[in-house]
């Protein structure tokens, strides 16, 4: 078991996920390890005057593709553990 645990692991982590924020003026690739991979910004969200909005779209694309990451997982553990009768949220 813990060697397919570890197997699932390795795929998920070879595996994306995008996320964007500002309709699309962010957007952000993770992988499953929730390691983000690349982070793209629209030119035309670039203002100097301000730079907390940009921040602000950043840090919502980050957050959202860390979120699929962890949804990932949790999906590929799911299909691992759907014919053992474990309780949810034991893994």
């Amino acid at each position: 078991m813990q060697e397919r645990v570890k197997k699932l692991q390795e795929e998920a982590g070879n595996k994306t996920v995008e996320a964007s924020a500002g309709g699309g003026m962010v957007t952000v690739v993770a992988n499953g390890r929730q390691e983000v991979l690349s982070i793209k910004i629209d030119r035309s969200v670039v203002d100097p005057q301000d730079i907390d909005m940009l921040q602000d779209l950043v840090s919502a694309a980050v957050n959202e593709a860390l979120r699929k990451s962890r949804d990932l997982v949790k999906d590929e553990m799911s299909r691992l553990t759907a014919g053992m009768g474990l309780p949810p949220g034991l893994l």
